[in-house]
């Protein structure tokens, strides 16, 4: 009965270990922080694009917050030195998490991959609810044009 517990943990804690090992695809981008997330948007489709100005991020807000009272706050951001990646996920039935990571940095672009990574579920339920999950990053304003590519795990 004891080997039985033993092999079952073992397989277990292998299992799990293999799910969390994920490697992002090409080098972290220095101060990339998370501004906002939620798991729910008015924006059905996969789009990723960049924010560099205040009344873009209000328009932003503005269209996910139609359907809430009250609405989620806007962030504060101080465009003079810093942009925004908002990325929004689409329909989703299962719980993932995007990983941006640089690709290629030239003189005139800045390449980077988004990389999805299926975050584990503590329950595991018969009926997938669908959501729309958005993310919104901050990071200092790059002088160049951005290019994002999806990249599959």
């Amino acid at each position: 009965m004891g080997r039985w517990l033993v092999l079952g943990l073992i397989c277990f804690l292998s299992c799990k270990a293999q799910k969390d090992n994920h490697k992002p695809v090409g080098d972290p981008i220095n101060d990339l922080a998370l501004v906002d997330h939620d798991d729910f948007s008015t924006v059905t489709e996969y789009e990723v694009r960049v924010i560099r100005d205040q009344k873009s991020l209000q328009k932003f807000y503005s269209k996910i917050n139609m359907t809430r009272k009250p609405g989620l706050p806007v962030p504060m951001v101080d465009f003079s030195k810093d942009m925004l990646i908002l990325v929004c996920l689409g329909e989703q039935q299962r719980k993932v998490e995007p990983v941006l990571s640089k690709l290629l940095e030239t003189a005139s672009s800045f390449q980077i991959a988004l990389q999805l990574i299926e975050k584990e579920q503590v329950e595991k339920t018969t009926v997938q609810p669908i959501h729309y999950p958005f993310y919104l990053f901050k990071m200092p304003i790059l002088d160049k044009s951005i290019d994002f590519q999806k990249a599959e795990n």
